[in-house]
């Protein structure tokens, strides 16, 4: 967002100064308008190269926060897991509590 307010800025900039070179040029027609054809590539040539590092910047971005969220996932199915197997063994040893009390009270034969 801030490269874009500043892509902007840019060529505003180099539209008003090329302008301006307009209005003030000394040179006749021809040669203005060769300048102004060689400033325009250059110009476009500077903004493709611009956009091409925006856009690796956030390729690269991307992949980061791709590999993060990968890793994230994946320590949190681990943590489930380790939780999922406590709460197994939780519950079996609670139900082998139980099992030996009910028996326990069978026995008593209340």
């Amino acid at each position: 967002m801030k490269t874009d307010k500043v892509i902007l800025g840019v060529l505003g900039g180099l539209a008003a100064g090329t302008i301006l070179g307009i209005l003030f040029a000394p040179d006749k027609g021809e040669k203005t308008r060769k300048k102004i054809k060689n400033k325009g590539i250059d110009y476009a040539d500077e903004l493709k190269y611009q956009y091409g590092e925006t856009a690796n910047s956030l390729s690269k971005k991307y992949d980061s926060i791709k590999q993060e969220g990968k890793s994230l996932l994946k320590e949190g199915k681990s943590k489930f897991e380790n939780l999922k197997s406590e709460g197994q063994n939780f519950l079996a040893e609670e139900k082998s509590k139980f099992e030996k009390a009910k028996n326990e009270v069978e026995k008593l034969d209340i």
